[in-house]
Order: C-alpha cells, then structure tokens, then sequence
C-alpha cells in the first residue's frame, strides 16, 4: 500500500510540476518569443530552398 501512495505521490508531482511549467510558458508567451528569436534562422533555410514556380 505504501509504495502504490509514493508512485501515486510522484505522479501527482509531475504533473503539477507540468502544469506550472505549460502555465508559466502561457502566462508569459515564451513559445511565441522563442519562435521570434528563431526566424531569422528559419528564413535564412527556407530562403536558400529552391521552389518550382511554373503554375
């Protein structure tokens, strides 16, 4: 029984750890300013690819 408890305490730990983890990322919108920090290296690729623009 003690060791269901700790597996079940440990779970419960991550997944609030997880939930404070997507919450602050939400909260602050670190996604979309690690996305801005990232384009120009993004735009420097996908410039370089070479597109066929016969329609």
């Amino acid at each position: 029984m003690a060791v269901v408890l700790k597996v079940l305490l440990i779970l419960a730990l991550v997944v609030v750890g997880l939930f404070i983890l997507t919450f602050t990322v939400y909260i602050f919108n670190l996604d979309m300013k690690l996305t801005a920090l990232i384009e120009p290296w993004l735009l420097k690729h996908y410039d370089k690819i070479e597109r066929d623009t016969h329609l």
